[in-house]
């Protein structure tokens, strides 16, 4: 049954319908018709931010952690302009999120008016799709679709651009049920010749290696339960990109840790000689495949994924499987358990990488009296293993660290920027964690330059009342940049040291949260659990080794068996296997 009613009532009402509890947003004048409806009612939280980019990570750190769509609500002109850089963070990632922002009226488009951009235009390069809604009575049927669009396939940012008169004029409401959405329907279901040519793949294989990514986590929870039981099953190794990161248990017996730029040594030489390889999920990111035409050099390539414009667009893959990962997954097990369980003799597979693993390559030289920034994070992952945890990090050198040494048991429990290297992404993303788990520890992993990118969000932390813990590993320098002038450009530091910092105790405290510094590793403990245990927001100053370098490492254009190491590795680490000692 339709309703009358304006425009911006139809915003509101048409969020409530799709079930949203949350929205992260900043106000403006094209878009207050809105703000005046979400102030009329209680069902749905608003979250004032302090600049529209941190609200689109707020909203995505809310997606990735619960499943659900973001919302986020923005003005015309800056304020949509503003949220470009998030949108391009979400579109990379394949996180869901629907974004509203707010239009000069539609006499007014093409004018040049007060605050008026081409928002769709701007957007179109970074949005899964986007609509500017000059007609009331299509308003909410537009809604509606976007959330279809942003959850369905492949998930992704949408956006909806709304002018002002829109929003005060009248029009029919479209329930949910009543939208068309038929025009967008994806395949989910796999053709049952490529599920079985797949477990005949899987029968015969004597080095198989599956590389799961953000595609299992995306496909709901019941993907990383059948993840598992097929994992578990074969007793097939398994990797998985930054994203992918607790799909599959870090304590499970078949895992091999992160693999790619700065992956394990196991995991990417089990990638390099495996003879089977089964991506499921994963889009063969550049940070992974390393130099592409000796990537996998000798394995038979298999690549599950929802997109179909996915498959081939970097590495040709001999069996293609365009479907949900669940629904494959589902039916693999199936048809495999159908066919006897059977698996090839891979003994001599785990025995070789066993061998891998004997090289340590997370091995660090440890210090009495500074702290390096791989202990502050096993510190941090022995003090919080087994809590109700989510961690969130921003960009650099830190982030490679944590999806080192911190250990994800469950998926929706990490939350970072892989494709676009967001700096500034994670302690907003926090935020939106927290508020969807306030009940939860949430720590946003950050290195000082990129925490300082976002850092007035401290004002929304404390307005809502959001005990997120700011873990900052300080080694005053642009880490990643400066690693890479060390290896690659000669030692010529340009721009890469931060030559003025603030107090971060001090600033924290100027927000009204609580600071802690710690520079001594006997005091790192002790500092670790005050921040735990703080019932509020938390600004933790770790400083560390200034010039610690993240290893391993595949330098750019170079293939996975050509890593570097770092000196504390087991020394005389197999030159046949093409490790390259620092």
């Amino acid at each position: 049954m339709t309703r009358q009613m304006t425009g911006a009532k139809m915003v509101v009402q048409a969020l409530k319908d799709q079930g949203v509890d949350t929205v992260f947003g900043y106000p403006g004048g094209a878009v207050l018709p809105v703000y005046d409806e979400i102030f009329q009612q209680n069902d749905i939280k608003h979250v004032l931010v302090r600049h529209e980019q941190a609200a689109i990570h707020a909203a995505e750190g809310y997606a990735r952690s619960t499943g659900k769509p973001g919302v986020a609500l923005v003005t015309s002109g800056p304020g949509a302009t503003n949220a470009v850089t998030g949108l391009t963070d979400a579109l990379l990632d394949s996180i869901p999120l629907v974004v509203f922002s707010g239009q000069v009226p539609t006499f007014m488009i093409g004018t040049d008016g007060f605050q008026e951009a081409d928002t769709i235009g701007i957007t179109r390069p970074c949005t899964k799709h986007n609509w500017l809604v000059k007609d009331t009575d299509k308003l909410s049927e537009t809604i509606h679709q976007a959330f279809h669009v942003a959850t369905t396939g492949r998930p992704g940012p949408v956006l909806i651009d709304l002018p002002k008169d829109v929003q005060f004029a009248d029009g029919e409401y479209t329930p949910p049920a009543k939208a068309k959405v038929s025009h967008y329907q994806p395949r989910v279901k796999a053709s049952i010749e490529d599920i079985n040519n797949l477990v005949a793949l899987i029968e015969k294989a004597e080095r198989p290696v599956f590389y799961t990514g953000g595609g299992v986590i995306n496909s709901g929870p019941g993907a990383s339960q059948l993840l598992r039981e097929l994992v578990d099953a074969t007793g097939f190794p398994i990797t998985s990109t930054l994203m992918g990161l607790g799909a599959y248990p870090a304590s499970g017996k078949g895992w091999l840790g992160m693999l790619g730029m700065h992956g394990l040594y196991e995991a990417n030489m089990a990638m390099h000689g495996c003879d089977l390889m089964i991506n499921i999920g994963a889009r063969f990111d550049d940070r992974i495949t390393g130099r592409i035409q000796d990537f996998s050099p000798n394995s038979t390539k298999v690549h599950v994924d929802i997109d179909p414009s996915s498959i081939n667009k970097i590495i040709r893959v001999d069996l293609p499987v365009i479907g949900d990962v669940g629904h494959v997954l589902e039916d693999v097990l199936k048809v495999w358990k159908s066919r006897g369980r059977k698996t090839a003799d891979t003994s001599a597979w785990w025995k070789q990488i066993e061998e891998w693993r004997e090289v340590r390559c997370l091995t660090y030289k440890p210090s009495e009296t500074v702290i390096k920034p791989q202990y502050a994070l096993e510190r941090l992952e022995a003090l919080t293993k087994g809590m109700d945890r989510y961690v969130t990090t921003e960009v650099g050198q830190h982030q490679m660290w944590a999806a080192q040494f911190l250990n994800f048991e469950d998926p929706n429990r990490w939350m970072t920027s892989g494709g676009l290297g967001t700096m500034g992404y994670g302690f907003p993303a926090s935020i939106g964690v927290q508020l969807a788990h306030p009940e939860s520890l949430v720590i946003n992993v950050a290195g000082e330059a990129s925490w300082l990118m976002n850092m007035q969000e401290m004002g929304t932390a404390m307005q809502y009342r959001a005990p997120v813990k700011q873990f900052i590993l300080n080694n005053e320098r642009l880490g990643m940049v400066r690693q890479w002038q060390q290896l690659l450009h000669g030692e010529r530091y340009s721009s890469s040291w931060s030559e003025s910092l603030p107090d971060f105790v001090k600033l924290a405290e100027a927000f009204g949260a609580k600071g802690i510094q710690c520079s001594d590793p006997k005091d790192l403990d002790d500092a670790i659990m005050e921040m735990i245990n703080y019932d509020g927001p938390v600004i933790f100053d770790c400083l560390v080794e200034k010039h610690e370098n993240c290893f391993p490492m595949i330098p750019s254009g170079k293939a996975h068996n050509e890593m570097l190491l770092g000196d504390a590795s087991v020394e005389g680490a197999i030159k046949s296997d093409g490790a390259v000692l620092v």
